[in-house]
């Protein structure tokens, strides 16, 4: 899925496999909003993994309906929606998220903004900046746990489009937000031990490399580099991005009280 963020004081870098605009210094023509961040090859951008986003309906083989249990795509999609629905009325982290993308001039509207579709396997939800979507993969997330981990992710995404200025084709800025969303919601102790970065000792560092490894894997996922390319672009922004918690303030760790912790202090930091 195309998702990318510029946070305050990345460095520019330019675009991968983008070529020269003009030759012999000349300027080129300025671009409106949607021609810089028009999608040229879809699958180039993770949108393989999405195919209602390219308009297509889901249709399941056979084999899969027999074996693998396909076939209630439309069930699904109501399960996912009150699993939605559930989380942004009881959730902390999705309410303070909901609450900051308010403050900040872009409030949500379920219906617009939420969509639960059938996806790849490999993905269980992503931001469709081009339709300012969050999208919840129906058929992998399936209980109101990994729901409000998916909606409280990509909703991070969704404010680093909201807040700050993007380059969909900047890696840097795709790495920045990858980051941060990794860095607030996922790395606690448990994933950190089930990706392999986890240690009882070192236990800072090995969280800096858990959040490493998430936004490198997330990279790859979405986008058609190299390792290579993805791990450089994470090691130059990884310090200033880690730093950055907006709007949750905190890194969460699981079973813990820091959801609410957070919650509560959202106003204090100008979040309703």
């Amino acid at each position: 899925m195309v998702y990318s963020a510029r946070c305050s004081g990345v460095p520019e870098a330019k675009p991968v496999n983008e070529k020269p605009l003009k030759a012999k210094g000349e300027s080129p023509p300025l671009k409106s909003e949607h021609e810089k961040n028009e999608i040229s090859d879809p699958v180039d951008w993770g949108y393989d993994l999405y195919p209602e986003r390219r308009g297509e309906k889901y249709k399941p083989s056979w084999t899969k309906m027999i074996f693998h249990g396909e076939g209630r795509e439309n069930l699904d999609k109501l399960r996912c929606e009150e699993n939605v629905y559930n989380c942004v009325k009881n959730s902390p982290l999705v309410k303070l998220m909901l609450g900051a993308l308010k403050s900040s001039g872009c409030a949500v509207d379920l219906r617009r903004h939420i969509a639960c579709e059938v996806c790849d396997p490999s993905v269980s939800g992503g931001y469709d900046p081009l339709l300012n979507q969050v999208v919840v993969c129906q058929n992998v997330a399936r209980n109101k746990g990994v729901v409000q981990g998916v909606l409280t992710h990509e909703m991070i995404h969704m404010f680093d489009y909201c807040r700050n200025t993007l380059d969909f084709k900047n890696v840097d800025h795709l790495a920045c937000t990858e980051i941060r969303a990794a860095n607030l919601t996922h790395c606690s102790f448990l994933s950190a031990w089930h990706q392999g970065d986890a240690s009882p000792f070192r236990i800072q560092q090995q969280h800096q490399e858990c959040v490493k490894t998430k936004a490198l894997q997330s990279i790859l996922t979405v986008r058609s580099v190299t390792e290579e390319v993805a791990r450089a672009a994470v090691d130059r922004v990884f310090s200033r991005c880690y730093a950055d918690l907006e709007p949750i303030g905190r890194r969460i760790r699981r079973n813990s009280p820091d959801m609410h912790k957070a919650y509560l202090e959202a106003p204090l930091y100008g979040y309703d």
